[in-house]
């Protein structure tokens, strides 16, 4: 086929064939299908402290009032992990996915240092991140392969399939804000946004767009 994409992947999922690829190894920006990767990260955390995603944690200032997209959090504001797993993968809010860091890692140096590991243990070799929302640097980057390395990972959350394969949430209301209507920004998953994508057995993943990077999509079906 003829992909525009500047780098691209087609596998087989119960067989890990490699059945397309364009430049698969090439170093491109990510944008927001790093919250992929964050969301992993945070689900793992959560396991390893025996806590829930219905955890309530407060929402650090660090994450308030962040560029891009959001679901506007405010700084004190109380929210359940879940509810910020929600507001990354479904919105791609980026305050979202910068507060699910702080409250999962303690600070964001520690949390993206993980994140960095774990790409490391994965086996991707062309990918380091810098933050957990996928915001522009040119030191925050990774490839069509390692994306799928890592997506592969966080595929085997159920958690997680849950989350992306939702088209729509409903954040209850908290302290600080009424209840917030989450949509998701993928069009094979729900045509609320672009019409003419939906497709019947999609069931994730991510889209991600900045200036730098151009439209990203990492979907499986």
């Amino acid at each position: 086929p003829a992909v525009s994409a500047a780098g691209a992947v087609l596998i087989r999922a119960d067989t890990g064939a490699l059945l397309f690829e364009k430049d698969a190894e090439k170093r491109l920006y990510p944008a927001s299908t790093t919250k992929i990767m964050t969301a992993l990260v945070v689900l793992e955390i959560l396991e390893e402290l025996s806590l829930g995603a219905d955890s309530r944690v407060i929402v650090p200032a660090e994450a308030a009032g962040l560029e891009g997209s959001s679901i506007y959090l405010k700084a004190g504001e109380k929210v359940m992990m879940e509810e910020l797993l929600y507001g990354m993968m479904l919105q791609s809010g980026n305050d979202a996915a910068t507060a699910a860091a702080i409250c999962a890692g303690g600070n964001l140096c520690n949390f993206v240092a993980r994140m960095n590991r774990k790409a490391e243990e994965l086996g991707c070799t062309g990918t380091h991140f810098v933050n957990p929302n996928g915001l522009h640097d040119p030191n925050h980057y990774s490839t069509a392969w390692d994306i799928y390395l890592f997506t592969r990972e966080a595929m085997k959350n159920e958690t997680f399939m849950k989350i992306c394969g939702t088209a729509s949430y409903v954040v209850p209301a908290t302290n600080m804000s009424e209840e917030r209507e989450l949509y998701t920004t993928n069009s094979l998953i729900s045509n609320w946004r672009i019409m003419g994508y939906q497709y019947d057995g999609a069931d994730g993943i991510k889209t991600g767009s900045t200036e730098e990077s151009g439209y990203c999509l990492v979907s499986s079906a």
